[in-house]
């Protein structure tokens, strides 16, 4: 399950470097799409729960990374608790982009600019693999979510909710 990409995205470049087993999905994206993670499980065939979105939110320390299902969405509570912050809010598209180097449908919790507190639904643990971005859209990285988490030196947590 090795395809490495030489100068690939940021994302895959720290999975090659820390020699971590992936596979790159490329797929087509449209342009006019809105709803970037639903896009790419249609056009993979996967279930939505398999595939995962990158979230930025700011809590009281500064911006944090949620990485949860597609099938559902944030809970920003379990976010902030599981940062242990009263409170988080999701947090602005430019600030997102110019902090982690990756535009808004394309961001991946790999590779950033700068390492983020980061937490992992803890739904991903229910699975061998999951598909995130690798960074640009229409492009999704299927990765033991061990590798993710310790890459990104995650926590785990319920985030997610449906």
């Amino acid at each position: 399950m090795s395809s490495k990409a030489k100068g690939g995205t940021p994302a895959t470049v720290a999975l090659t470097k820390a020699k971590a087993d992936f596979t790159l999905h490329p797929y087509d994206h449209d342009p006019g799409a809105q709803a970037y993670g639903e896009e790419a499980a249609d056009a993979l065939g996967l279930p939505y729960e398999r595939i995962f979105k990158t979230l930025v939110a700011e809590v009281e320390s500064g911006l944090a990374v949620a990485v949860v299902p597609v099938s559902g969405k944030l809970d920003l509570k379990a976010l902030a608790a599981a940062l242990k912050s009263k409170r988080a809010a999701m947090a602005d598209a430019a600030k997102v982009e110019r902090v982690t180097g990756y535009v808004v449908g394309g961001i991946s919790p790999l590779g950033q600019r700068k390492q983020l507190p980061t937490v992992v639904d803890a739904s991903a643990l229910e699975f061998e693999t999951i598909y995130f971005s690798a960074g640009k859209r229409g492009l999704q990285i299927e990765t033991a979510p061990a590798n993710l988490i310790s890459l990104t030196r995650a926590v785990t947590a319920d985030i997610g909710k449906a």
